[in-house]
Parts: structure tokens; sequence; C-alpha cells
């Protein structure tokens, strides 16, 4: 029901956090694409857990596998299937959690909903499961770029009251991936390393923002009224766990300008019509217009802390849980590849709708 995505493109991910395995079938692909592994590693590397000190130790290589509708390279326009099996899965670590509540968690609701749940670290409400929306988006990302030429960048802006200063218009994929925090200024990048391992010995997490940018979109992208392409990207990026919040352009910070102020002025640029700000966000009556798409996403502390709370067990009885296991003391490093999937399956599956309505 709610595990698919996209509407000619389309992902549906599948598995439980510590089940046999992970992954995610892609239906409506181009044909004759090429793709690799390798391709899709790439971004499982980035978004794996054990990666440094400041995410969660759990040890797996994350290592896909094409199991359909790729041959000798390229894609043969059938459904692709990738599987990531679950290596260093340990279900023993929540057993105090199979009838507590954990606050904050999806195990009240999801056990008000379905009469069961996956209790083995958080089942299919796990952010594991963004394995398989990791893998769908290398895939539509190296076809964005080979086709369109669309680049999609995301990087941490800011985390928990420590906030960095980036020009969106110049940060690059190497500046990104040069610290562990994947926060492009690098001397903000050590103060917000030094606070998330502070914040980790004391049990404790932090949030923060990450901030997005999509370059060489053309205009035209998006559709009128409820399939706006600002509210897909609002829909993709309030799906991946441990979000809060979603802005584009000027955000919430539009109500400090009058609307002389805030009005994106058109000019032409270069032989092209262009504006002269981007209050918009590259995206005007949920369409995009050609400028440089920007959206910033925030998220919460993670749920799971290390000191006893207060709760409630399956036969709604006051008690306490203090929690076990591996755990990101801050998700937002390694939300970062999360982002840029879900951006580039959107971007995607809006290109592919264009074409086939307006060419």
């Amino acid at each position: 029901m709610g595990n698919t995505f996209g509407h000619l493109f389309r992902v549906t991910t599948w598995g439980e956090s510590h089940g046999g395995a992970v992954g995610v079938v892609i239906d409506g692909c181009p044909p004759r694409i090429s793709i690799s592994e390798s391709d899709i590693q790439f971004e499982l590397d980035r978004r794996r857990p054990g990666q440094s000190a400041i995410v969660t130790q759990r040890k797996e290589t994350d290592t896909v596998k094409i199991l359909s509708g790729v041959f000798e390279g390229k894609t043969l326009g059938t459904p692709i299937c990738m599987l990531v099996m679950n290596e260093d899965a340990r279900p023993e670590a929540y057993r105090d959690i199979a009838e507590k509540f954990r606050p904050s968690h999806a195990d009240y609701t999801y056990f008000i909903k379905y009469g069961i749940r996956n209790w083995q670290g958080g089942g299919r409400s796990s952010a594991r499961e963004t394995i398989g929306r990791v893998a769908a988006g290398a895939v539509a990302k190296k076809i964005l770029k080979e086709k369109y030429n669309v680049e999609i960048l995301a990087y941490v802006q800011q985390i928990y009251k420590l906030k960095a200063n980036i020009d969106k218009t110049k940060v690059t994929m190497a500046e990104v991936e040069s610290n562990p925090v994947r926060c492009p200024d690098q001397s903000m990048a050590k103060e917000m390393e030094a606070l998330i391992k502070e914040i980790r010995s004391k049990g404790d997490s932090v949030g923060g923002i990450i901030e997005c940018v999509a370059r060489n979109v053309p205009a035209g992208w998006g559709d009128p009224v409820f399939d706006k392409l600002s509210a897909d990207l609002a829909k993709a990026m309030l799906s991946i766990p441990a979000t809060k919040g979603f802005e584009y352009g000027s955000g919430f910070d539009c109500v400090n300008y009058t609307g002389t102020e805030h009005n994106d002025a058109f000019c032409i640029k270069d032989g092209k019509v262009s504006t002269k700000t981007n209050f918009s966000g590259g995206i005007q009556g949920g369409i995009s217009n050609g400028e440089l798409i920007y959206f910033r996403v925030a998220f919460k502390p993670t749920a799971t802390v290390m000191v006893e709370q207060q709760t409630v067990d399956i036969h709604f009885r006051e008690t306490t849980l203090k929690p076990s296991g591996r755990h990101d003391p801050c998700v937002l490093p390694r939300a970062v590849p999360i982002v840029e999937a879900m951006t580039a399956l959107v971007l995607l599956d809006h290109a592919l709708r264009h074409e086939a309505q307006c060419k």
C-alpha cells in the first residue's frame, strides 16, 4: 500500500531491519541505460552504517546484487530488482522492547494499526528500509546526469545550534565528502563532529538540517495543482525517517519580506529567460522555472537515546525502558545520500511525465 513511490518511474522497497535482506524493485526504468553494481555501491557506501565514529557501529557492507532488469551492463526496460543482505543483525538486542513502546518511535502506532509489529530493530519502520531508496536513487541520478545534465547534491547545513556558511551555487561533492559529517564548511564540520561525539558520550542525540540543490533542471518539469514539483519533493522528503520539516526557496523566511522585496523579477541572461533573485527556489506554480532548485529538510534528534525513559507496554501499563543496541547519535551524515536519492526519484519521474505529456 504505502511501499511504492512514483508514477512512471516507480520504486517499491521491501524488507525489515533485522530480516534476511532488504531491497527494491524499480519499474518503468527506460531501456539501454548503462548501469552496474558499482554505480549503485558508491551511493550505498555513503549511506551504510559503521563508516565513521559518529554513526551507528552496526557492521554491514551493504553489498548490492542486481537480480533482474539489467543485461550486459544495460537496462532492459523491465523491472530491476536489487538486494542487499543483512549481515550483522542482532535482534536479541531489542528483546527488551518486545512488549514496550519506545518513545517517539513507530512502535505504538504500528501496533495500534496492525495489531502486530516487528520489534526487532523497528522492522519496516527502521531507516534500514532506505537502502532500497538509495539504490533506486543511484539509477535515477545516473539517468538525470547523462540524459538531462541534472546534478543533485545535498549536504549538512546545521547540527543542533551549529550552522554552517555554505554557498549553495558553488558547493561540490568533493567538499561534502571531505569529512564524516558531510558538511562542506570544513571548520564548522569539525565543531559539529566534536558535538556529536560529546552528545553520544552522554547517551543523547541531536538533529539538524540538510540542504539540497538540483542544478540544470530545465523549465517545465512538474504538474499543476495536486502534483506540483514542490509538493512531490515535500512528500518525498517527509517520507524519510526522522524528518520533521520541509521548506524550499525562501521557505518560512518569506514572511519577513514584502511582495515587492520577495518577487523574483524576470530578465534575459545569456539569451535565456532568467530571474534576478531566486526566492522561488527554482519552482513557480509547482513547475520548475530553470533556476537552481534548492530546499531544506529538518531532521529530529534520533529518538533512541541511551537513558531510562517512561513508557507504556502492549498491555497498556506504565513502565520504564532503557534502550540498548547500536544507533546513530545524529542521523544527518548518513541521511545526505537518502535526501539526494529521493530528490532524484522525484525529478526523474517528472522528467518522464513531462516528455510523455508535452513532447
